[in-house]
């Protein structure tokens, strides 16, 4: 024998052996009691994770043989019940381009759903599923305007396609900027550190009290990988555009009748900040006050027109920030314009109409 069995011999190799495959296992260590902040979020978790959905997106696909059409699994998301109706909301990114859908409940019962509406400007749907209250619960709302930076916040989603998982941070700034998926600028965004990853789209910002304070949405990271930077629509905005949502499938923006210059023609012509008017709309809101579009004469000169320079004397650099201005309000509201012509500023009474 050679080794390490000709060391212990081969009967003290057996009687090793059979010692220690009837072993006991090793006496447990005590522990002292769960700490206050573990506790915390196992309460959050177990208080909101009900209310969070598991979406798959859903995509036509025509057999080649056959001929015959199916739908197939083309992406999945993240989402929370809104009320006792049935109302999912999730990103419009989450179900863009997509067939149907279907939402996986806590309970894991799944359900087809309909899509009621979206907002792609701030990256919203709202889905419906016909399943029976009682297995709808609603997430709990809370607000965005007084968040500070440095206070707790927890994301529950489906990362990777993992159901149920829970991640916390803290909110490390507020009042970030980023593009929307049709190229419309989301002010006053939510950033955490959070861990947000794909999967996570859609799903709930949660403050320490369990209340939902924002939609994730998007993260920063060169490798789509979380990377400590993730953005959340704020709460505010969503609670005010789902209901409208729910209530007419669609945003109507209010408007005012007008089509704006690019910022080419602002620079060229030397003029301030603000949305410059190349067409006012025949009888509509800006035509009934007297708003007046650049045009050229006969000479081929220019002659002046309006720029919109602030909105109820909200500053305006652009056209975006004008429409974000006018997503606040309704059809049929009066708005006060900062109107700047041929060097002369006043102030001008528009009520606004419903956009086409």
């Amino acid at each position: 024998m050679t080794g390490l069995l000709a060391a212990v011999g081969a009967g003290a190799w057996g009687d090793a052996w059979a010692q220690r495959g009837d072993a006991a296992p090793r006496a447990v260590a005590p522990r002292a009691a769960l700490q206050a902040d573990e506790m915390a979020n196992i309460e959050v978790f177990k208080r909101v994770s009900p209310s969070v959905v598991h979406i798959t997106t859903l995509a036509t696909e025509r057999d080649l043989f056959s001929r015959s059409v199916q739908q197939v699994p083309r992406g999945t998301g993240t989402g929370f019940v809104w009320d006792n109706a049935g109302h999912i909301v999730t990103n419009f990114h989450v179900i863009q381009d997509g067939s149907g859908a279907r939402v996986t409940l806590a309970d894991q019962s799944t359900w087809p759903a309909t899509l009621v509406g979206a907002f792609a400007d701030r990256d919203l749907a709202v889905l419906k599923i016909n399943a029976p209250a009682a297995k709808l619960t609603p997430i709990p709302i809370g607000l965005s305007r007084d968040l500070q930076v440095g206070q707790k916040v927890y994301a529950i989603g489906n990362p990777f396609g993992l159901d149920q998982t829970l991640t916390v941070g803290i909110v490390s700034a507020l009042n970030r900027e980023i593009e929307s998926f049709n190229n419309r600028s989301i002010r006053g965004v939510i950033q955490t550190d959070a861990a947000i990853n794909p999967g996570n789209s859609g799903g709930p910002l949660l403050d320490s009290a369990g209340r939902l304070i924002g939609v994730n949405t998007q993260i920063a990271s060169p490798s789509g990988a979380s990377a400590g930077i993730g953005f959340a629509i704020p709460v505010d905005e969503v609670n005010r555009i789902v209901p409208r949502l729910v209530r007419d499938g669609r945003i109507t923006r209010p408007a005012l009748g007008i089509s704006a210059g690019n910022e080419n023609l602002r620079r060229a012509l030397r003029l301030p900040e603000g949305v410059a008017l190349v067409q006012v709309t025949p009888g509509g809101p800006a035509a009934r006050a007297g708003l007046q579009a650049f045009s050229r004469n006969r000479d081929g000169g220019i002659s002046p027109g309006d720029v919109i320079t602030a909105i109820n004397d909200e500053p305006i650099a652009n056209l975006d920030d004008m429409l974000t201005l006018l997503e606040k309000r309704h059809p049929g509201d009066s708005v006060s314009l900062s109107l700047w012509r041929d060097g002369r500023s006043r102030k001008q009474a528009v009520v606004l109409t419903a956009s086409e």
